[in-house]
C-alpha cells in the first residue's frame, strides 16, 4: 500500500550551516499549502520529509506539491520494516501491480542504503531482491540498461520505503527566502517566465507594469492580471501586488521631442527610473526583467547598457541567454503561454519606430532626455500608480487617491 510521499530537496543538500533555514521553510510552505487535507500527518527526517497519506488520495496533492519551489522531487512511496523479506515481499507486491498493465514489462532494483549500519550492501540487498522475485514471479525479465519499471529500494533507520515512480518538483529555493524583487511585467511571453524563474529561486516579487491608456487598453491589464494569477501559486502566501505606472504622458513627450529612432531607448531609460524609485519604496533589493539578449533593439548588449546606466539597483535578467523556443516551452509548461498570446498591445510595442536605434550613446540619450522635463513627469507617475493585489482565485483593487505609499 502506497502510504507516505517522499519529498526530497535537490540542492538544498548541498548547503551547510543555513541548510536547516531552508529545510524549515520548505516544510512550513508544504504544510501550508496542504493545509486542507486535515488527515494527513507529517515526519521530518533530515533530509528527508515524509507526509503520511493515512487514507488521502495522493493524486489531490500531487499537482500541489509541483508548485511548491524548493522541493526537487518527490514520489509516492510504501514503508515497511527494514528487514530484506519484507522488503522482498512488498517489492512483489508492487511489480505485480504493474505487470496487471504489461505482462512483458522488464525491471530492475536500484537501492540506496541509507542506514549505514544495515548488514548488507546496497549491491547486495538489490541482487537479493531480485532472486526473490525471479524466484516467485514466472516469466520475468530483467534489464539493467533500459528497464519498463525500475523499483527503488530506500532503507533508512525510520523503515525501508519501496516506490516505482519519482515526479519532478519546481527545484529551486523555498519561497521567500533570497529577498524581494520588483518585476517589470508586460504582459507578453518572456517577462511572466522570467517571473516564474526569479519564484523558483526563492525571490518574493513585486510587480510593475506600465499603461499608456487610451493607447493600450483595459484588456491588456487584464491579460497581466491573468498572468501573475497563475504566479501566486508558486508563492508563499499566494499572492502578488502588482503596480500599475500611468506611463501615457512621458511616452506621448518622448515621442513629441525625442529623436525618433532614440524613442524606445528614452522610454525604457524612463521606465528603469521609476522601476527603481517604486523598489526603493517597497524595500526591494534588485529590479528583474524578461530582457533576452539581442532579441528586439531595446536588448541589444549596448541598449541594455545605455537604458540600465540610469539604475544604482541590480538588474537580473533570467532569460538573458535562454533561445525563445526555451522560453516559449516554459511558458507553456505553467500555462502562462496562451494568455501572453492574446492580441492587447502594451506600451513597449506602440509609437514603435521603424528603425529603432540598436547601438545607443550614453552622452546622446542624455542630450535627448535633457529635452522635456522628465523628473517632473517621473514623479507625477509615481505618485498616480495603482495598486492591486493578486490571490490565487481572485483579485483585490486598491487605486490610491494620491500616493499608495
Amino acid at each position: 500500500m502506497q502510504d507516505h510521499i517522499l519529498i526530497r530537496y535537490g540542492e538544498l543538500a548541498l548547503k551547510k550551516s543555513n541548510r536547516n533555514q531552508f529545510i524549515n521553510r520548505i516544510i512550513s510552505n508544504i504544510k501550508r499549502n496542504l493545509k486542507d487535507y486535515q488527515d494527513l500527518s507529517y515526519e521530518n527526517r533530515s533530509l528527508r520529509f515524509y507526509i503520511h497519506l493515512n487514507g488521502t488520495n495522493p493524486d489531490k496533492l500531487i499537482e500541489i506539491l509541483k508548485t511548491i519551489p524548493g522541493i526537487h522531487s518527490f514520489s509516492i512511496v510504501s514503508k515497511t520494516l527494514e528487514t530484506i523479506d519484507d522488503v522482498s515481499i512488498l517489492c512483489k507486491t508492487l511489480l505485480e501491480e504493474e505487470l496487471k498493465n504489461n505482462t512483458n514489462l522488464t525491471f530492475k532494483i536500484e537501492t540506496n542504503r541509507g542506514d549505514k549500519d544495515f548488514p548488507m550492501s546496497s549491491l547486495e540487498i538489490s541482487k537479493e531482491v531480485s532472486i526473490y522475485l525471479f524466484r516467485n514471479i514466472p516469466n520475468l525479465h530483467a534489464d539493467m540498461h533500459n528497464p519498463d519499471v525500475t523499483i527503488n529500494i530506500d532503507f533508512r533507520k525510520e523503515g525501508a520505503f519501496v516506490y516505482t515512480n519519482v515526479i519532478e518538483g519546481m527545484g529551486g529555493m523555498p519561497s521567500g527566502t533570497i529577498g524581494k524583487a520588483s518585476l517589470m511585467i508586460s504582459g507578453g511571453i518572456d517577462s511572466v517566465v522570467a517571473g516564474y524563474l526569479a519564484l523558483k529561486k526563492g525571490i518574493q516579487l513585486d510587480c510593475i507594469h506600465f499603461a499608456s491608456p487610451p493607447y493600450t487598453s483595459s484588456n491588456a491589464v487584464q491579460k497581466v492580471i491573468d498572468l501573475l494569477e497563475v504566479l501566486t501559486k508558486y508563492t508563499e502566501y499566494q499572492n502578488i501586488n502588482l503596480y500599475i505606472v500611468p506611463f501615457t504622458t512621458i511616452q506621448k513627450k518622448i515621442y513629441e521631442v525625442v529623436r525618433e529612432d532614440y524613442g524606445i531607448t528614452i522610454m525604457r531609460r524612463m521606465m528603469y527610473i521609476i522601476a527603481e524609485k517604486l523598489s526603493i519604496k517597497l524595500h526591494n533589493i534588485a529590479i528583474i526583467n524578461g530582457e533576452n539578449i539581442g532579441q528586439v533593439a531595446s536588448q541589444t548588449l549596448e541598449s541594455m547598457a545605455t537604458i540600465e546606466e540610469v539604475c544604482t539597483m541590480p538588474i537580473i535578467r533570467p532569460l538573458a541567454t535562454l533561445d525563445k523556443l526555451d522560453i516559449v516551452k516554459i511558458a507553456k509548461d505553467i500555462n502562462t503561454f496562451p494568455i501572453s498570446i492574446r492580441p492587447y498591445e502594451d506600451c513597449c510595442t506602440v509609437f514603435v519606430p521603424k528603425h529603432p536605434q540598436i547601438r545607443p550613446n550614453k552622452e546622446y540619450s542624455k542630450k535627448e532626455e535633457s529635452l522635456f522635463d522628465y523628473e517632473h513627469l517621473i514623479d507625477e507617475a509615481v505618485q498616480n500608480v495603482e495598486k492591486i493585489t493578486l490571490y490565487s482565485d481572485k483579485h483585490h483593487l486598491y487605486i490610491g487617491e494620491e500616493n499608495i505609499f
